[in-house]
């Protein structure tokens, strides 16, 4: 990804007389300042603009004006007139649009579809400023305002809902978001290596139509004589009527996100068609390396400093993406959907010099908050065969147990750590995304790296995900035996013993996933009384737009099996089972105990040491 114009950077900033211009072109001022007339493309945005490399629009905007195009940002403009939509005038070249960070309707609900009243990603933490299904509002505005202008959508809420979907907030299927936004293309996945080529495309001339040949994007046709080699997926009205349709095409959708061996997928939708073109490769290191060392100002834009900045930095100011892509494919999550399974991390030189970056920020107090990614210990692909015939297509790398092909290596993992530690004025590194403990464990020195962590990289207590004990829902969910965490737990305490530290393991669990009976709650609450571990909060299993889960929750059936499975969805049932995994609560204490005279374990009400609740007085 090199400059068309290698001089395009240092000229735009000869220019630049204060700080507060490095950031991208938000205003017809900043136009202005730079002499620009007329911009190349225009970003629209669900999100308060943070120049960051923790956000895509700040991604895909650095990424643009680093090949010589003229980018600016819309910024959560008022959806409910043109007028917004219209500040920066029309672009040469198209807009894109993105929802932002996360989806909106995520955003904006919790799983009980009760609104929210924050929003991590809006100035001052203030909701509000962003419409229901964003990116379907804001292209409908652009196509009012401007007609037949090229128009992108991209990002996390554009990328899961590309095929037919089950929405869960108006409990339907829809149809994919390219014909409710009247969008050009779709951009799904990590985006830069499609939105530079779409750029290149538009700039040569060529109509946005004829752009439907790259892998990573999705368009609408009106026929198939011009398609071959593709796989017919079950149609919008076939998933709308049938269940088991839907989970089948979930199936195939899932099975074919592969950039070496995925196949074109087609979904008819009416008279028309739905084309999804087989997954973009993911960056390669040196790629990778060079996106994040682009010029990003690393906060929140100066405008929303009078509202009290913007929440959603601090998480990410003084924490380093060191990797893209997961192999874990829990059912519950989204990322091999979107980011893909294959592996891709930066280099050990691009992380310490971005990490010297952070140093030199007025507000760094010594600590850097993560080093991770989707999963913070996954660094190399899981196997050397990948590159030549893509991820196993019938088989996971870490379900039911590891496969004997995996390649397990947390050596260049902790040498980047310590390198990382030993920075003058850096205090501590914590790890905060997440370790996969079942991967730690398959390493032969896991005794050693184990040790490194709990001396080094914890805070006190270190978060992990076993999610749940019971095997049949383990198995719905993609993760290992409780007797893998159970192994990992000892040997963690074991290790801090011997330190001599006092560090906790906070185990995540979740409620009411699919599978999961009240018998199998009611063994998870015993887990947890066994333990002596109170769970502060539990994630109530939210269905989302692109994960195996919520084709679970919607149709009945195990996508990967087609046989059918217990889904939890009265709220009673579901208020049952997340009352027991907080059965010490006073407030859930009838409840629980109502639980467990509908499960049969009346033998757990009492004043024993197994009881989890006592009697009614």
């Amino acid at each position: 990804m090199k400059n068309k114009n290698n001089n395009f950077k240092k000229n735009v900033q000869a220019e630049l007389e204060n700080p507060r211009d490095q950031f991208m072109v938000i205003s017809k001022a900043d136009m202005a300042k730079r002499g620009w007339k007329k911009l190349d493309f225009i970003i629209v945005s669900g999100d308060a603009y943070l120049d960051h490399p923790s956000f895509g629009t700040a991604i895909i905007a650095r990424v643009l004006e680093d090949a010589g195009f003229k980018v600016g940002i819309i910024a959560q403009p008022n959806w409910k007139s043109t007028r917004d939509f219209k500040k920066l005038g029309k672009p040469r070249y198209g807009f894109l649009v993105s929802a932002g960070n996360m989806d909106s309707m995520v955003n904006h609900f919790s799983v009980t579809k009760n609104r929210r009243s924050y929003d991590n990603y809006s100035p001052g933490g203030e909701s509000g400023h962003r419409p229901d299904r964003a990116t379907i509002v804001y292209s409908n505005r652009l196509r009012e305002a401007y007609g037949d202008i090229p128009i992108i959508i991209g990002g996390i809420e554009a990328s899961l809902r590309r095929f037919a979907y089950y929405d869960y907030w108006d409990n339907s299927v829809r149809r994919s978001v390219l014909f409710d936004s009247r969008a050009d293309l779709l951009v799904y996945g990590m985006g830069e290596k499609q939105i530079l080529k779409i750029a290149e495309n538009l700039e040569a001339g060529l109509d946005i139509k004829y752009i439907n040949y790259l892998p990573g994007t999705a368009f609408i046709a009106d026929e198939l004589e011009s398609l071959y080699d593709y796989q017919l997926l079950p149609s919008l009205t076939e998933v709308k009527k049938s269940k088991k349709q839907y989970a089948y095409a979930h199936k195939i959708e899932y099975l074919e996100q592969d950039p070496v061996r995925g196949q074109q997928l087609v979904q008819q939708h009416g008279n028309r068609y739905l084309v999804q073109n087989p997954p973009a490769e993911p960056l390669a290191q040196a790629e990778l390396d060079h996106v994040y060392s682009l010029p990003y100002q690393r906060d929140y834009h100066p405008v929303y400093e009078k509202d009290g900045g913007v929440p959603a930095i601090k998480e990410v100011k003084f924490s380093l993406v060191s990797s893209r892509g997961c192999f874990g494919a829990c059912a519950f999550c989204a990322i091999s959907f979107h980011q893909g399974k294959m592996v891709t991390a930066r280099s050990k030189e691009s992380l310490l010099q971005e990490a010297k970056k952070i140093i030199q920020l007025d507000d760094f107090k010594g600590y850097i908050h993560d080093v991770g990614g989707p999963t913070a210990n996954f660094r190399q692909p899981s196997c050397s065969a990948q590159s030549s015939r893509g991820m196993c297509k019938t088989k996971e790398c870490l379900f039911p147990t590891a496969c004997g092909e995996l390649e397990v290596d947390h050596q260049e993992y902790f040498s980047i750590l310590r390198e990382l530690r030993n920075l003058p004025e850096v205090k501590k590194v914590f790890i905060r995304s997440g370790i996969r403990f079942d991967y730690l464990l398959e390493d032969q020195n896991s005794d050693q790296y184990l040790k490194e962590l709990a001396a080094h990289h914890v805070s006190g207590q270190l978060k992990v995900a076993p999610e749940h004990v019971s095997e049949k829902v383990l198995t719905a969910m993609g993760k290992p035996k409780i007797e893998v965490f159970d192994q990992f737990r000892h040997a963690f305490y074991q290790v801090n013993q011997e330190l001599g530290l006092e560090q906790y393991l906070i185990p995540y669990f979740i409620s009411s996933h699919p599978g999961s009976r009240l018998e199998d709650a009611v063994e998870l609450a015993e887990y947890l009384r066994d333990i002596n571990h109170h769970p502060d909060q539990v994630q109530d299993f939210y269905p989302t737009p692109g994960t195996k889960a919520t084709a679970m929750y919607y149709s009945g059936y195990d996508p990967q099996t087609l046989e059918e499975i217990y889904v939890a969805k009265s709220r009673e049932a579901k208020k049952m089972q997340r009352a027991l995994l907080q059965y010490h609560k006073k407030e859930n204490k009838q409840i629980v105990r109502k639980a467990l005279k509908m499960a049969g374990r009346k033998d757990l009400i009492g004043y024993d040491k197994k009881a989890l609740v006592q009697p009614t007085h």
